[in-house]
């Protein structure tokens, strides 16, 4: 059939319009993807989360242009477990990283250098790759130190960062590149713009055609803590609040160059950290605001950490969200978001994608999230409510000073009640006023911590061989 100019122009503008649907459907459905995980930052260190001597603009500006959670838990308030739990969806009991790892000879007395997140584990990165994604990590790993557990065997293409916490090993930090020690014991006042130029590099090298990740999770700001000169004596908080106010210039950076490559509209940036801050470091450690404790802790000041997500694309800018939203729902959500298939493994998160993206959504008043200290759970929440077990806490005595470490007394606690609607500082018991729901949540506490051993998988473990 032969056909005439009108009918030929139709055609062709039906067929641009075909593409161009089916380029922005592909468009909606892959994003590039960057977390962006800080170490021991506290709930109070940014100032769109009420500090008043650490400026954040740009973090913050992420939060103006898409989401502020005000309510967002990790899953552990220490390092190994919290980070298991992000990859994986799954609280910490359930992949055995229910502690902090040590590598060997670390001057602690307490190495589980042959310990890591186990291989047989689905991470994030490694799903994303099933449809497509390019994958990196800058910064701490702290999953694992040896070959089997390294990034590059978990999901990432590449890798070029510090195996464990900043503290360890010290005089032989290894900074690595892959799965080889790149220098020892490098100059860590120079590890956030290195970990940053990283990021920005596998970014440049991206063409547009296909999607990828980018996990930059920063050794800062666990001790001990460093600014470059450039950004030394830049805040009022301090080194402190120096160090947090570079990460905020490495987040400006990142955008800026997401911009210039045409990738921020469609990009899904999430910006918290890993638990609540050191206490005890005094002036060396971050805030938890109104919250109750940090690190170490079971109370909101160890578990809620402050979280920005942004993606113009999707996400309507000014979104507040007061809902407790976690880690391990960044996993579920994501294969929402992406497209690819949740892993058999069982995991623990919510896909909270419509939450995010302002359609209808089930409240989460009726979730229960579960609060860990290594193999035992400690506490559980529903809604503003929150139960703890007798539990024995450390309390600032005698605050650290300029990166010396304090002194801690130990205190014990008995079973407590907490509305944090209204009491979001954990000091007003109402276990008594209210022994009903005490008394049902310690059920489903117990209930869950019996199911959650019984289905626990293994940590990771290599011979000595």
């Amino acid at each position: 059939m032969k056909l005439n100019t009108k009918q030929i122009r139709n055609f062709g503008l039906l067929f641009l319009l075909t593409i161009s649907f089916f380029s922005y459907s592909q468009k909606k459905s892959n994003p590039n993807i960057v977390i962006i995980f800080t170490d021991d930052q506290g709930y109070g260190d940014l100032s769109s989360f009420e500090s008043e001597t650490i400026n954040t603009p740009n973090i913050d500006s992420l939060a103006l242009s898409g989401a502020k959670l005000t309510d967002f838990h990790v899953a552990s308030s220490v390092c190994s477990p919290s980070r298991a739990a992000l990859l994986t969806g799954s609280y910490p009991i359930r992949t055995g990283v229910s502690g902090v790892l040590f590598p060997e000879g670390n001057g602690f007395g307490n190495s589980t250098w042959n310990k890591g997140l186990n291989p047989n584990e689905i991470t994030i990165p490694e799903l994303l790759k099933t449809v497509g994604y390019s994958t990196a990590m800058a910064g701490k790993w702290h999953l694992g130190d040896r070959l089997p557990f390294l990034p590059t065997k978990q999901g990432f293409d590449s890798y070029f960062g510090i195996p464990y916490s900043n503290d360890m090993n010290r005089g032989k930090l290894p900074l690595m590149l892959n799965e080889d020690i790149f220098e020892v014991e490098p100059d860590q006042s120079l590890l956030t713009q290195r970990f940053t130029k990283f990021g920005i590099d596998f970014i440049n090298k991206q063409n547009g055609k296909s999607p990828f990740f980018l996990y930059l999770a920063h050794s800062m700001p666990h001790i001990p803590i460093y600014a470059s000169e450039k950004y030394k004596g830049s805040s009022k908080g301090g080194v402190y609040g120096d160090v947090i106010q570079e990460i905020d210039a490495s987040v400006g950076e990142i955008v800026k160059t997401l911009k210039e490559k045409g990738f921020y509209e469609n990009t899904l940036i999430i910006f918290t950290s890993d638990n609540g801050p050191w206490l005890s470091y005094g002036n060396h450690g971050g805030s938890a605001g109104k919250l109750r404790g940090g690190k170490f802790d079971v109370f909101e000041g160890g578990f809620r950490v402050p979280c920005v997500i942004s993606w113009p694309d999707e996400i309507t800018p000014g979104t507040v969200i007061d809902e407790l939203i976690s880690t391990i729902d960044l996993l579920p959500t994501l294969a929402e978001f992406s497209g690819y298939s949740l892993p058999d493994n069982k995991i623990d998160g919510l896909n909270v994608a419509p939450l995010l993206t302002g359609k209808k959504f089930d409240s989460l008043d009726n979730r229960m999230f579960y609060f860990h200290n290594n193999l035992e759970l400690k506490a559980v929440r529903k809604g503003h409510w929150k139960y703890i077990k007798p539990v024995s806490y450390g309390e600032l005595a005698v605050p650290g000073l300029d990166g010396v470490n304090g002194k801690m007394r130990s205190l014990k606690q008995g079973a407590a009640l907490y509305n944090l609607d209204d009491d979001i500082a954990e000091s007003i018991n109402l276990l008594k006023v209210h022994p009903e729901i005490a008394s049902e949540l310690s059920k489903k506490l117990a209930t869950f911590e019996k199911e959650l051993l019984k289905d626990a998988r293994p940590i990771g473990t290599m011979s000595k061989k």
